[in-house]
């Protein structure tokens, strides 16, 4: 066995004869458990909360999406629907989006009115986040589903027959307005269900039927502003959306919905790396009990190094042995504070054990890359605490 492994084992598992220095050592252990507790499971925590999240834009965004790259509009043509019969996509839908003013009564919202034909609960599953009423019924040409943020702004429910949801989108043309009353188009809608996604989307979209909304804008037979698709399950989006970006060329643009939601990927691992980095803050600071433990066990085994410094040990034997000490210490709170967070996670991901709501409980996530993070930083840092109580051996001590 290594000499100075097998010494360094001896002193961790081993009291001293001053009790203080076993109190730090015991703070010192506690420390490393409980830092690796928390780091573990804030890692989980927002690995829970960005698949929490993620889920409601997976329900309203689709996989890949194809727009015109010069203006809003294009056409469905039969070139495009040959180009749409890969072996990798499972269904596409179009859609027309547009920015449109929205008045009920006597309140009014700018919101999206969003066009959508009968495919298009095949790519996105919208419908699931309909609470109140139902979703489109598309040979009601004219009725629309809501968000639950534009129904509190309107003050407008589901199937309220005495009022209509009227439209308003500016006509199409050049030149400035000489008569404001014929500026726009306008239809009369009837809201027959209310969804409920993120505060976000909610004030943001309003679901109609394809036919309405062409009308609307006076576009003509497969105008459309967009094609959403739907992968295959296992189908990489990156790959698929290069192969489609090549068939379709310049005239078109294939984003992947995290392109889509650049802002919101790039906001959760912004916050997901602040996290990580603050508790690795406060696990160097619980590490300073470390080098403190280790440093006062030097003091105390003073009489001791000199013995083995003239027995024939080197300084760097020496130290090493308080290397590995500090370092095993830190293993061993590493691997208590794991058996203690792993299984903690598993049951609130399984039975909830802490709810946010009654119905939801706080999400969690188990992944391996969180567990492989805390065992890198905790062993890295912990190594590094040792060497550093280590330094203060020197021969002057020892002789």
């Amino acid at each position: 066995m290594n000499f100075p492994l097998y010494i360094a084992k001896r002193y961790l598992f081993s009291k001293s004869s001053n009790n203080a220095i076993n109190i730090i050592t015991f703070i010192a252990t506690l420390g490393v458990i409980v830092s690796t507790i928390a780091l573990f499971i804030v890692l989980s925590v927002f690995s829970g909360l960005r698949n929490f999240s993620l889920s409601f834009i997976q329900t309203v965004d689709p996989d890949l999406k194809i727009t015109a790259t010069q203006g809003k509009s294009f056409f469905f043509t039969d070139k495009i629907a040959d180009k749409l019969k890969n072996d990798k996509i499972d269904a596409f839908t179009k859609v027309i989006e547009e920015r449109a003013f929205f008045s009920y009564v006597d309140k009014s919202h700018i919101a999206m009115i969003k066009g959508v034909d009968m495919n298009y609960l095949a790519v996105n599953k919208v419908d699931t986040a309909v609470y109140f009423g139902n979703w489109l019924n598309y040979k009601a040409k004219h009725t629309v589903v809501i968000g639950s943020g534009i129904s509190n702004i309107l003050s407008v429910g589901a199937y309220d027959f005495l009022e209509t949801l009227k439209i308003y989108v500016p006509k199409p043309g050049k030149g400035y307005l000489t008569n404001t009353k014929n500026a726009f188009s306008q239809v009369n809608t009837q809201p027959i269900g209310i969804y409920k996604l993120t505060y976000d989307i909610d004030k943001k979209f309003v679901f109609a039927n394809l036919r309405l909304v062409q009308q609307l804008l006076q576009y003509k037979v497969n105008q459309i502003s967009g094609i959403e698709i739907r992968l295959k399950k296992g189908a990489n989006a990156t790959e698929v959306r290069k192969g489609l970006q090549n068939l379709l060329g310049d005239d078109y643009k294939v984003q992947t919905r995290q392109q889509l939601n650049s802002v919101f990927y790039k906001m959760l691992n912004t916050e997901n790396l602040a996290s990580y980095l603050v508790f690795t803050l406060i696990l160097i600071i619980a590490l300073f009990n470390v080098i403190g433990a280790i440093v006062m066990m030097i003091i105390d085994k003073k009489e001791n190094l000199k013995t083995l410094f003239h027995l024939g040990a080197n300084i760097t034997e020496i130290r090493s042995i308080f290397v590995f000490q500090g370092f095993l210490l830190t293993v061993f709170g590493l691997i208590v504070g794991l058996l203690l967070a792993v299984p903690f996670v598993i049951l609130q991901k399984k039975y909830g054990l802490i709810m946010i709501t009654q119905s939801l409980a706080y999400p969690v996530e188990f992944y391996w890359s969180n567990l492989l993070i805390v065992v890198a930083t905790i062993t890295i840092l912990g190594y590094l605490a040792a060497k550093i109580a280590s330094v203060r051996i020197s021969k002057k001590l020892v002789e």
